[in-house]
């Protein structure tokens, strides 16, 4: 595996999510009283096999309020293989992927968590699985 095919240190990936987090406009994390985390875990989803949550989106009225936590070793074992400039691509979107249902929530709507719910139950169907090849999950 060349240099620029290793997945991308957690410091590094903390670093790139701080600045795409400053290319946002402000208003997207209003509201967003947790913030953001970056953790180190590798997730197995619970929806089947090859699946690893990448990210979810937390809205906790009596806990920790709303905040996102990504799994650095998720992201590392579905994306890690790539170049860094597509392991960076993968990141942004992801981060994306979760402030949209952040906002989502904020405003009432369920969009993206349908659109969620259709892909794990897409992949669920059998024979939907061509190879059992590391797949990303982005729950809620």
């Amino acid at each position: 595996m060349s240099d620029e095919n290793r997945p991308m240190s957690l410091d590094e990936a903390q670093d790139f999510l701080d600045t795409v987090a400053d290319e946002l406009p402000p208003a997207f994390f209003n509201g967003l009283n947790g913030g953001g985390v970056l953790v180190p875990d590798v997730v197995p989803s619970p929806h089947g096999p090859g699946l690893y949550t990448l990210g979810t989106y937390h809205n906790e009225p009596y806990g920790l309020g709303r905040y996102i936590r990504l799994n650095y070793g998720s992201f590392a074992r579905v994306h890690g293989h790539r170049p860094l400039a597509r392991q960076q691509d993968a990141l942004r979107t992801l981060l994306r992927h979760e402030l949209t249902h952040h906002i989502e929530s904020l405003a009432g709507v369920r969009d993206l968590e349908v659109k969620d719910e259709q892909f794990l139950e897409e992949y669920a169907r059998p024979g939907a699985q061509k190879k059992p090849k590391p797949k990303a999950q982005k729950d809620e």
